[in-house]
């Protein structure tokens, strides 16, 4: 699979100097890491949940958490598993009888209540397991998250597949001020640990902002509520540094959406490309919902985030659209890692409009160049609007 893989050839060559490149489940975790993209959740218990699973990589999903948690009643876990392991059973009968393409699956986790669950998915799930990429582990710290990923270890030991897990920070005690330094203290050597099997991070806002009954409005971002703003700072610090000890960190859930996604469309005006501001992605929409998604997701890039949960398929495109790499970033990149510059030095952009420091800026065009791998690079005259049009359906 590969992003933008939902349209034409044709348009794509319009739209790209570089390709998004492919990749498998069986791709490197860095790789899969940075292609998660916009992770689309959706509760376990949905009827036609395989039809669902295909509908949306017809539309450009790559990675989907089927969820067991929160978005379900507690009284329907038992039912949600049951309708997982039928569903998982049909995809594969699918991809067993050639009419479905195994590697053209979304990348597919099932977030889990209780250590135990994930065992017992596994072996019910039998074969079909080949199509799960991992588990989301719910309200992780190091105590809670020991007994998750010793559950994992043991399941992937019994089934011979690779899985990853996706432990998502969202407990009160990373929340309250006088336990958060203990807290993130013990997950950085949790997953450090296991290290191996940690695909990504994700950040429970919404949990963040119950522990103080807040809500957020569609017009203001995470970052907007400082109480929630500050947790994430002290996550990216100590879980999400560039020195080899860091993780991918994904972006929060944007609430927010309309019914009929299709009405933005005609209301676009400009492109974030050409605007050179994450605060001023803003006018890229007029008088829509979605212009606070927009910030935030330039909001999630400035602040060290890569991806974003969504809870709504229109969601999908904005944050797909907005991980593709500029032509500009990508010039600044190549240059800087170009092996002539490793011994230092200051450049001028190709641009002609900013200073490249080599040993500051590396990190920075080493990750950039990872996106630009899985998302690919715009051409020069190609911004978000031209991109966001061309990935909506129909």
């Amino acid at each position: 699979m590969h992003h933008f893989g939902h349209i034409s050839p044709l348009v794509r060559s319009e739209l790209f100097h570089q390709h998004p490149a492919d990749f498998t489940s069986g791709s490197p975790a860095p790789v899969l890491a940075a292609a998660l993209g916009a992770t689309l959740y959706s509760p376990a218990t949905r009827p036609q949940l395989a039809d669902d699973v295909l509908k949306q990589a017809a539309r450009g999903v790559v990675s989907m958490v089927l969820c067991l948690e929160d978005s379900i009643d507690d009284a329907d876990v038992a039912d949600g598993e049951a309708n997982l392991v039928r569903q998982f059973a049909e995809l594969d009968a699918r991809c067993a009888g050639r009419s479905l393409d195994p590697d053209g699956v979304p990348l597919l986790f099932i977030r889990v209540r209780e250590p135990e669950q994930i065992p017992d998915l596994v072996r019910r799930m039998g074969p079909s397991v080949r199509l799960l990429s991992g588990f989301v582990l719910p309200k992780f710290t190091e105590e809670r998250g020991t007994a998750f990923l010793e559950a994992l270890t043991g399941a992937e030991a019994g089934c011979g597949r690779r899985l990853f897990a996706m432990p998502v920070l969202e407990s009160p005690e990373l929340l309250h001020l006088e336990t958060r330094a203990d807290t993130l203290a013990g997950i950085a050597r949790t997953v450090d640990k296991y290290r191996e099997r940690i695909l990504a991070l994700r950040l429970g806002v919404t949990d963040f902002c119950s522990v103080y009954g807040l809500r957020r409005t569609p017009d203001m971002t995470a970052y907007d509520v400082q109480i929630v703003a500050a947790v994430i700072g002290d996550v990216v610090n100590v879980l999400g540094r560039s020195d080899g000890t860091g993780f991918t960190i994904t972006g929060p859930v944007w609430e927010y959406f309309r019914v009929q996604e299709r009405m933005f469309k005609p209301q676009l005006r400009r492109s974030p490309f050409t605007e050179g501001r994450a605060d001023q992605l803003r006018t890229t929409l007029i008088e829509h919902d979605l212009d606070g998604l927009l910030r935030e997701i330039g909001l999630d890039r400035a602040n060290g985030l890569l991806g974003k949960t969504c809870i709504h398929p229109s969601h999908v495109m904005p944050v797909h659209a907005l991980s593709v790499v500029s032509h500009e970033e990508f010039s600044d990149a190549q240059d800087i890692v170009r092996p002539e510059r490793d011994g230092g030095g200051v450049l001028r952009s190709a641009y002609t409009n900013k200073m490249n420091e080599v040993k500051p800026h590396r990190a920075w065009a080493e990750r950039t160049l990872l996106r630009a791998e899985v998302f690919g690079v715009a051409r020069e005259d190609i911004g978000f609007v031209e991109l966001l049009t061309a990935g909506l359906p129909g």
